[in-house]
C-alpha cells in the first residue's frame, strides 16, 4: 500500500468533556490535578491547559456520558504521588493490571475518567 506524503503538520486532538459547569470544573482541574485556567466564555465553554496538554469543557445538561481517557504518564508513581497529594479523586489504586499495564484511575466531578499507565 502506498502513502501519500505528508505536507502538512496537525497537533494533538483536543478532548471536550461534557460537564455541568464550566467555571466549577476549570477550578477543580486547577486545584486538584495541577492545570492552569486558560479560556473561559461564560456558562458555555472554557479551556485548562498543563504542559503541552489541554482540554476543552462543555456546559451539558446531565445526564450525559461521562467521558473516558488513557493518559500515558513517563513516571506513573511520580504521577500518581503529585496528583493523590493535591486531593485528586483516584478512584482506583496505582496497581500492576493483569494485561500488563501499571495504572491507576482518577475521575473528575463529573465522572469523567481518565487511566494514567506505563508499561
Amino acid at each position: 500500500m502506498s502513502r501519500k506524503q505528508s505536507l502538512t503538520s496537525i497537533g494533538q486532538p483536543v478532548p471536550e468533556l461534557p460537564v455541568t459547569d464550566v467555571e466549577r470544573a476549570q477550578q477543580h482541574y486547577r486545584d486538584a490535578l495541577g492545570f492552569e485556567i486558560g479560556w473561559l466564555y461564560p456558562g458555555e465553554i472554557g479551556a485548562v491547559s498543563r504542559g503541552n496538554v489541554a482540554i476543552f469543557f462543555r456546559k451539558t445538561a446531565p445526564p450525559f456520558e461521562a467521558a473516558v481517557h488513557w493518559v500515558f504518564a513517563e513516571d506513573v508513581d511520580a504521577t500518581y504521588n503529585e496528583l493523590k497529594s493535591l486531593g485528586a479523586n483516584i478512584v482506583e489504586p496505582l496497581e500492576k493490571k493483569p494485561w500488563g499495564l501499571r495504572q491507576f484511575t482518577v475521575e473528575d466531578i463529573d465522572g469523567n475518567r481518565f487511566y494514567f499507565h506505563h508499561d
